[in-house]
Parts: structure tokens; sequence; C-alpha cells
């Protein structure tokens, strides 16, 4: 197992903020990120968050998106001390630190932001860490941007082998059905 239950979840949430709230390109078409109360409601749904969260929470998310994506393209280009200074921002702006925290009936469990934190800096430390552990533990081949044309969107590859190439079925399917069509028409002349 490459990440526990907890980096799984602050890696997959990573995932989530930048494919939904940084504009670019996904599945062959242009994509704009939503703003205002669309926003809003696409980071209630991507953190399954309560009604509480409001415009400027999710705002912060947004700019914590971009900041996270720039980490994503710079490891997929090799660029890793970019991406390592990236970082290192974005852990020292959400003042991220290791600190065990406990719910009523459940265990203690690590959480990389203060008790008393708003809902948007423990997210943003939470995923900065997410992503320096696995920069930091020799799994920055683990985080890719899609290799599908015309995509941009960001995965990190949980698979044993470390074979993924896209961000998603969608995309592997569309790149698969383009060479299909390229060898047909080349097998035709």
């Amino acid at each position: 197992m490459l990440f526990d239950s907890h980096m799984r979840t602050l890696l997959e949430a990573s995932v989530a903020l930048v494919n939904a709230l940084t504009d670019g390109e996904a599945r062959g078409r242009g994509y704009l990120a939503p703003e205002g109360a669309e926003r809003v409601g696409a980071v209630r749904a991507l953190l399954n968050a309560d009604a509480d969260l409001g415009p400027a929470a999710a705002d912060h998310l947004a700019a914590t998106a971009r900041s996270l994506r720039t980490v994503f393209e710079a490891v997929a280009d090799e660029r890793l001390d970019e991406a390592a200074h990236a970082l290192n921002a974005l852990l020292r702006e959400s003042g991220a630190r290791p600190q065990l925290d406990r719910v009523a009936g459940e265990p203690w469990q690590v959480h990389f932001h203060g008790a008393d934190d708003s809902y948007a800096v423990g997210w943003s430390a939470g995923c900065a860490t997410g992503l320096a552990m696995a920069i930091g533990g020799d799994y920055a081949g683990r985080l890719g941007v899609c290799a599908a044309p015309r995509c941009d969107r960001v995965y990190v590859d949980l698979s044993r082998n470390a074979g993924r190439q896209f961000c998603s079925t969608a995309c592997q399917n569309r790149v698969k059905a383009a060479a299909f069509r390229a060898r047909r028409t080349g097998e035709e002349i």
C-alpha cells in the first residue's frame, strides 16, 4: 500500500479541487471553473462540506487549487525543485503542522491544521501536506497530468504498477479510439 487512508483522502481531495476549481481543458473541451454560488456548491459537493461553507472559504480553496495545479504540472514536467518551492510556500501560508486530534467516538488521527483553523485553511494545509508527503516520500511519479490531447486534468496514480497516464477512463478511451481510427485509415490507403 502506497498511502494510508488519510493520505489517500488528502491526495484525492487535492485532485478533486484542482480538477473542479481551475480553468483549462477537460476531456477534449475547454473548462471554466465555477464561480460565486456555483463554486460554493462545487466545494460542498467535493468535500462533503456542510451548509456553513461560504463564498470566502470556496474562494480560498480555489486559490489553493491553483497553487496545487502548479505542483502537479511541475512534477509532470520533472521540475521537482519548482514543485517543492510551490508546496513549501503553500505549507507556510496555510500554517500546516502535524497534530493529533480526536473526534468523539473515533481514535486519534494526525491532522495537519489546528483545531481552531477555518475549514478552508484546514483543507489547504492537509492537501499541501499530502502532496509534500508524496513528493518527499519518493512518490512524485504518482502525480500526473492527463496525457490525452486537450485535457489538463490531474490525477494521483494509486495503481500497483504506476502505469496511469489519464485522468479518467473517458480520456483513455478517447485516445484509444483515435489511435484505432488512425490505424484503420492507414490500412485503407
